[in-house]
């Protein structure tokens, strides 16, 4: 089964990384407030054209190397900079 996000580019300092942000929102059991988390995952990108603050899809993968285990499937919004 593999995993899939959604997130925004914060990252494009190295080659063939980006490091994406993914968000996720919950409602707290007790006090029904909205909560939003984060995490940062390194992804494998081979897209010529990725830049911050892009939106794009990243899957789960076999480890390509220490911190590496998504790669960057499409993009689908560009950034608005």
């Amino acid at each position: 089964m593999n995993i899939i996000f959604t997130g925004t580019v914060v990252s494009t300092r190295m080659q063939k990384t980006v490091v994406v942000r993914v968000e996720t929102k919950f409602r707290h059991p007790v006090y029904h407030k909205v909560i939003t988390k984060h995490k940062k995952f390194m992804a494998h990108n081979d897209l010529p054209d990725i830049k911050e603050g892009d939106v794009v899809t990243i899957t789960q993968t076999r480890p390509l190397s220490k911190q590496k285990h998504f790669i960057v499937v499409k993009k689908l919004n560009q950034s608005i900079k």
